[in-house]
């Protein structure tokens, strides 16, 4: 059996989507924190387990009989060194055979702060003894694209990234690599950086918004104190306007960018397009 943590999350739903198209629904855990919010998984025939990251005991419970696991890292930045070593303990306990992991592009030498947790938990994977499987995803093009709606109304995308390029592909591309791996033999043992086929800086997004919109969108770089201040100002808890900023002057620093194309040749398709998700935006 195949068990994807964070079932009910924007990455796992589709990852189980990209699963039933090749794997029976029975032979699918999704491990989720509350089960009354994965009726539609029920209803599909898939087995739903509860599961929390902070409890290793429920997870012990949720994994008893699966084989392969994907691990989708936590949600809650801080925390998740903590929350993966109790899923990884838990898996050890229960047997699991194969575990995929959703890293961070290049983390081993990142200069995004969040690559400390994703390291931290590379490490505890290595000191399993499970075989296992790094996925290192770059960024979300959504994480941008948030931004694009207030960005059009207000004629200026803010950021910090100055002109670092940043090699973004979508969830979808992303689920699909997951999906193939976890569902696959002769994975285990490698390391994927995964990034989509072409890079963007945050000045041409600006230009695609102006260009998709017919509104004119300029980007306005500022320091990581006053864009992380900006975004407190919107509205968001102080601790993601922080991630979320310090992830900005990453990217300046080349933090996102990579041209190996490994995620297209793993889901043998093309990366979604810049164009094309800010088409589905609009």
């Amino acid at each position: 059996m195949i068990a994807i943590t964070g079932a009910t999350g924007q990455l796992g739903h589709l990852v189980i989507d990209n699963l039933l198209k090749t794997v029976p629904a029975n032979q699918l855990v999704a491990i989720v924190r509350n089960p009354a919010k994965a009726q539609a998984l029920s209803s599909q025939g898939i087995v739903v387990r509860q599961g929390d990251y902070s409890d290793e005991a429920s997870l012990k419970s949720a994994l008893q009989g699966v084989d392969k696991l994907l691990l989708i890292s936590g949600s809650e930045v801080g925390q998740r060194a903590t929350q993966h070593r109790n899923v990884i303990n838990a898996a050890k306990a229960a047997g699991v055979k194969f575990i995929a992991y959703t890293s961070l592009l290049h983390a081993d030498k990142s200069p995004l702060g969040l690559h400390h947790e994703h390291v931290d938990t590379e490490n505890m994977l290595a000191a399993s003894g499970i075989p296992f499987t790094l996925l290192r995803n770059g960024w979300y093009t959504e994480n941008y694209l948030a931004s694009a709606p207030p960005a059009i109304e207000h004629g200026v995308f803010i950021g910090a990234a100055g002109d670092g390029k940043i090699a973004s592909a979508t969830r979808a591309d992303y689920a699909a690599a997951a999906a193939r791996v976890i569902s696959e033999e002769g994975h285990a043992g490698k390391v994927y950086e995964l990034a989509g086929d072409n890079a963007w800086t945050l000045s041409e997004l600006a230009a695609e918004l102006s260009k998709q919109s017919g509104k004119n969108v300029r980007y306005q770089n500022l320091s990581e104190a006053d864009f992380a201040a900006a975004l407190k100002g919107v509205g968001l808890p102080a601790g993601l306007a922080d991630m979320l900023a310090d992830s900005d002057v990453g990217a300046s620093k080349g933090g996102l960018f990579d041209d190996s194309r490994t995620l297209s040749t793993l889901i043998q398709r093309p990366t979604t397009p810049l164009s094309e998700s800010v088409k589905s935006i609009l």
